[in-house]
């Protein structure tokens, strides 16, 4: 038997042999890479708890239950530069706004990079390993299969869409009492998506089609991806938390998407009428759990993101009648015809609309990626932010597009004001990396095009059908995050024609 003195002899030798070795390897090799660089430290922003972070823990919490973390974020940034270190629940990270940062995590150094071990967790639990919860190869496989299934015949194809927003119009009140828009807008993605992806909507917007299962699968998808936000948020302190019904709920989203998979195998080979996603999906896999999970990570993206925008943008209508008045303008040429996808693109002044809308309130407002190697990003050390910053393997960067959109120096003193005109004319923004409303680079989200002719269509028709808007909400836009970001509500009332 050892003493324990010899154990703690034991153990310190062993600590001491470890640090040598550390040092004469990784650390050498580190510090290589930060002289050859002229790497500098960022600025760091610890408060008392430089170990854990608690305090911003604590702080963000508060934040996220007072629907206000975006502009937390954004005053930190005001306070401490454009970029700085923190320390979140014992994790340290290099938060940024500086394009040049995100151009290289995203793009030139994409594969010195991961979304992380956590977030990848908790997305692949709920949604299997898909093109937004996976990394490396079974990424680039998803990417594969799945983009030509975003082509631009399949999203030139306005059909479906017409039957949807025709329902979503007829559930607006003509008799200009209060609606919630929002409300309608989800129920009106997630019709539109399913019937994209399974070939059967789930039609809850349809007054007479809307079935019991259909709207107990919405809600549920609803509340099983908060609480997967939740959970990817907190980490290791999920034992904390009671499950609070997660699991029955995403069984209950896998069993629903199961009966769709299966349909789809079912039809493979036969000649098809019209295109169905899952049935492009068959025919490159005999894996049915790689089909549902492709199938539930692009209902998310289609749903929640479109949704999201037409929202934001639908809640700045109803307090910008100048903005209504100039789209009715827009698109009075089509003489109340629906338009083709030609016609959508040329309308630049709804298209600018979009893009502010996109600026100020992005849907995907926070992000971060994990290191998968000792790396740099070009900007943010110093005493003037302007050196490069050394990221250990394991370290995060995190970033806030909504944050960077409101940069002054990039789009001015007014950035904080709804511009759409700042997008037109030969002096119109022409933005880069600055402007990030569908990520950059690789993961450069494949369904950007799908969303925009969506909101853009779905906005035509009810401009169409409506001569004036209300805004019977007057608080300021406030945030709900999810996987993606909306304003807290958008009630109207609408005045037809």
């Amino acid at each position: 038997m050892f003493s324990p003195l010899e154990i703690v002899l034991s153990l310190a030798l062993g600590y001491l042999l470890y640090s040598i070795y550390w040092e004469l390897t990784t650390g050498a090799s580190r510090r290589r890479i930060i002289r050859e660089y002229k790497c500098l430290p960022a600025k760091e922003v610890f408060d008392w708890d430089p170990i854990l972070g608690l305090r911003n823990f604590r702080a963000n919490a508060q934040a996220i239950k007072e629907h206000r973390l975006l502009d937390l974020i954004l005053q930190r940034f005001k306070d401490n530069g454009t970029t700085f270190r923190t320390k979140l629940m014992g994790i340290s990270a290099v938060t940024t706004i500086e394009p040049e940062n995100l151009k290289v995590v995203q793009s030139l150094e994409f594969k010195k990079w991961s979304l992380g071990a956590r977030r990848i967790h908790w997305f692949t639990d709920f949604l299997g390993p898909g093109i937004f919860s996976t990394d490396g190869q079974p990424w680039a496989h998803s990417r594969e299969m799945l983009r030509p299934n975003f082509s631009k015949a399949q999203v030139a194809d306005l059909n479906t869409f017409e039957t949807h927003v025709s329902h979503l119009i007829d559930a607006i009140p003509t008799d200009a009492s209060t609606v919630e828009l929002q409300d309608l807008f989800f129920r009106l993605t997630i019709d539109s998506a399913t019937e994209f992806l399974f070939g059967e909507s789930t039609n809850c917007l349809a007054r007479d089609t809307s079935t019991v299962s259909a709207s107990r699968f919405a809600n549920t998808f609803n509340k099983a991806q908060s609480q997967v936000t939740e959970k990817s948020r907190r980490g290791p302190f999920n034992v904390l938390f009671p499950d609070a019904g997660y699991a029955a709920n995403r069984d209950y989203v896998h069993e629903f998407v199961d009966n769709f998979v299966d349909k789809a195998f079912s039809r493979r080979g036969e000649e098809k009428s019209r295109y169905i996603f899952a049935d492009e999906l068959v025919t490159k896999t005999n894996d049915k759990y790689q089909v549902r999970s492709e199938l539930l990570n692009i209902l998310l993206a289609g749903r929640d993101t479109t949704a999201s925008l037409l929202s934001n943008a639908w809640w700045t209508l109803a307090r910008r009648p100048d903005i209504f008045q100039k789209l009715q303008e827009e698109i009075a040429h089509l003489n109340g015809e629906a338009p083709d996808y030609q016609q959508i693109k040329d309308m630049k002044y709804l298209r600018a609309f979009l893009n502010e809308s996109l600026r100020l309130h992005p849907v995907v407002p926070l992000n971060s990626r994990q290191a998968l190697v000792d790396t740099t990003i070009p900007l943010g050390g110093g005493p003037d932010g302007r050196s490069p910053v050394f990221i250990p393997k394991g370290g995060v960067v995190a970033w806030s597009v909504y944050a960077m959109h409101r940069r002054k120096d990039y789009y001015g003193e007014d950035a904080d004001e709804f511009k759409p005109e700042r997008w037109l004319g030969e002096k119109g923004l022409r933005p880069g990396w600055e402007y990030l409303p569908f990520n950059g680079g690789p993961r450069i989200c494949l369904g950007q095009q799908f969303a925009l002719t969506e909101a853009s269509y779905t906005t035509i028709r009810m401009l169409q059908r409506f001569k004036a808007i209300e805004s019977r909400d007057d608080r300021p836009w406030t945030e709900k995050l999810t996987f993606t970001c909306v304003g807290d509500s958008c009630l109207v009332a609408m005045i037809p024609r």
